[in-house]
């Protein structure tokens, strides 16, 4: 019987528990036996710019763990997300021999024609806001910065400590806004091209197993935020959505 492949999204290693990257290291190991490839669907780390001669001391572990999946011949792709563009640090994942990939990339997995995005692109959002963490020369500028004063900034950029917050509040974290839309334009995509079987995505943080069309599925592998989800395709079954335990996948109630 052929393994599954893995698809994950939205991590954000950085800002969540020390404990989450413990069970994250321990679903590597896990994917190393059970799968057949991985794809890191972007928003692996919470803010992932790489410098050209210094290694953070944090994540370390991860990424000696996913070069250690690459030389054992396994395919492990990575779509930067809005929180790790490829431009900022997608070199550093490349040495390692993971295999990045453009968002909007349609490729084969496990036998099934997929357009893969991290989920941001179909987002209305401001042009300047799209297209300033790609300009080079603020990116030359962010790598300029000491790693200790980004890294003392950063939590403050983005809503994923509140959304930390509030679940150590005991309150639901919450998907973010752009969940309906990003299901919206898969689900459009898919009608506007019967070539596609799937459409994955990641951002909205909100795991999503929908058939749009009979065999043909809109897939979101959720976060680790609060849903510590992933998805398994195969060829020969439907897309499944899992519930990482910290040893092995269950399926979600």
């Amino acid at each position: 019987m052929s393994k599954p492949f893995l698809v994950v999204s939205d991590l954000h290693l950085g800002a969540v528990p020390d404990s989450t990257e413990a069970s994250f290291r321990r679903f590597l190991d896990w994917t190393g036996e059970s799968a057949s490839g991985l794809l890191i669907n972007g928003d692996l780390f919470e803010f992932g710019i790489a410098y050209q001669s210094v290694v953070p001391t944090k994540h370390y572990r991860v990424l000696a763990k996913l070069a250690d999946l690459v030389e054992a011949g396994m395919p492990v792709y990575f779509t930067g997300g809005n929180h790790d563009r490829l431009e900022w640090g997608g070199h550093a994942l490349a040495d390692l021999g993971v295999t990045l990939l453009e968002d909007r990339t349609v490729m084969d997995l496990a036998g099934r024609r997929t357009l893969i995005t991290h989920g941001e692109t179909a987002c209305q959002r401001p042009p300047i806001e799209q297209g300033l963490g790609r300009n080079r020369f603020f990116v030359a500028l962010m790598r300029s910065i000491h790693p200790d004063w980004i890294a003392r900034i950063q939590p403050y950029t983005t809503s994923t400590r509140r959304q930390l917050e509030r679940l150590a509040a005991g309150l639901d974290g919450g998907p973010k806004t752009h969940a309906v839309e990003i299901e919206t334009w898969a689900q459009e995509a898919l009608r506007k091209d019967p070539s596609l079987d799937l459409v994955v995505a990641g951002h909205s943080h909100l795991p999503a197993e929908v058939e749009v069309e009979p065999g043909r599925y809109y897939l979101n592998a959720g976060d680790w935020i609060s849903h510590f989800t992933y998805l398994e395709i195969a060829a020969a079954s439907p897309p499944f959505l899992r519930e990482w335990t910290g040893t092995s996948g269950s399926v979600p109630p």
